[in-house]
């Protein structure tokens, strides 16, 4: 007696459950979670599927039909897949906007990180000039928390200076819309968006001060970024219009301020951090970059003095009455320009540089997270 293949019905449900295995590329969820599988047919050995994309353009729809052909196959008896992409109505897309962002659409957006409940750790990387290297301190901390194994995500909010996505090796990505949502793209393990992702070629942004905070909190709100352990926000410099909305939209949001050791520079970071007395946000270091260039020899040349970042964190702890420490120094290397220019964080491309551990150690104390007691019972009853 020969063996009996399995009911069709059963190979179909097994593809099911294989399909559970693959995430969209964008929003990092189970496709079968999204509604994508729209229908699975089973003759013989062959497989066809009618997976539904968000939008009929879908970039990444090679990256989704390697990955569905290899869960497919990978089910016993199934040989051969073939897979008919359409694309959903506009009312699957509410439907999933509904379902990913949990609500229905109406009214504004909530900002998920300003909520009571919200385990993401949000960090605004600040400086009081520009030219200090804080994006590249930005970029590089994202990679190295990444690398971590932490969710992490990156706003460049500075709109009129932005660069995070070349630094991030994402120049040309572009976000993908689902109903009133953007799904950001990803680049080295990092979630961010820009308003680069918006413009065309290299123009100029010429905004004032309303347009900046509305596109900010479009950034933090419209952006369905998923579960993150950490959001860095790289701010413009100094303390204008972009630094005030931080501390509206994103009160809870810890500053990172970047100096140089320059006392000039230095000056006007301690302006910069000295705005959380104001917004009564918490200040969680300084970090000196381009703190010393290490010689062939071995010895350290001090291009621009030393002590900046010191007697920022010094100037700051009096200020605040509270403990803002220099969280690390990380020395000038040509490398980390070449890496940022490249699209690979110099944290991902060469770890072992003297950089790059610096940057490491600045990113393993800002990994420690800090447990909020908001809204969680304490175990504690009135004595009767």
């Amino acid at each position: 007696m020969g063996t009996m293949s399995a009911p069709a019905t059963t190979v179909e449900q097994a593809i099911h459950t294989a399909l559970a295995t693959v995430q969209d590329p964008e929003i990092r969820k189970p496709i079968t979670e999204l509604g994508m599988v729209e229908s699975v047919t089973v003759d013989g050995s062959h497989a066809a599927l009618r997976i539904l994309l968000t939008i009929a353009g879908c970039p990444l729809k090679d990256k989704l039909r390697s990955d569905i052909t290899a869960a497919t196959t990978s089910v016993a008896g199934i040989e051969s897949v073939s897979i008919d992409f359409g694309a959903m109505t506009d009312a699957q897309r509410k439907d999933l906007q509904t379902k990913l962002r949990g609500d229905s659409g109406g009214g504004d957006p909530v900002i998920p990180f300003s909520q009571p409940g919200s385990r993401t750790r949000v960090f605004a990387v600040a400086s009081g000039k520009g030219g200090v290297g804080k994006s590249s301190v930005t970029v590089n901390l994202a990679a190295a928390l990444s690398s971590r194994g932490l969710s992490v995500g990156v706003v460049d909010a500075d709109i009129y200076g932005h660069s995070v996505p070349r630094m991030l090796g994402a120049a040309d990505a572009r976000p993908t819309p689902v109903e009133s949502m953007i799904m950001p793209p990803q680049a080295n393990g990092v979630k961010l968006i820009s308003i680069g992702m918006f413009t065309k070629g290299n123009a100029a942004v010429v905004w004032r001060g309303p347009m900046l905070h509305r596109a900010l909190q479009q950034f933090l709100a419209d952006v369905y970024w998923g579960e993150l352990d950490v959001l860095l926000l790289d701010l413009p410099p100094g303390t204008g219009d972009i630094a005030i909305s931080v501390a509206q939209l994103l009160p809870g949001a810890e500053l990172l301020v970047v100096t140089t050791p320059q006392a000039a520079a230095a000056e006007v970071a301690e302006r910069a951090g000295a705005i959380a007395m104001q917004t009564h946000q918490r200040l969680t270091g300084v970090v000196e970059n381009m703190s010393w260039l290490e010689t062939p020899d071995g010895s350290r040349m001090e291009i621009f003095g030393s002590g900046g970042g010191e007697a920022v964190s010094e100037a700051l702890t009096k200020r605040m009455g509270a403990d803002v420490p220099l969280l690390g120094q990380v020395p000038l290397e040509p490398q980390l320009r070449e890496a940022g220019d490249a699209g690979v964080p110099l944290v991902l491309s060469q770890p072992d540089s003297a950089a790059a551990k610096a940057l490491f150690g600045i990113a393993d104390r800002l990994a420690v997270r800090r447990e909020s007691l908001a809204g969680k019972p304490l175990g504690l009853a009135p004595k009767r």
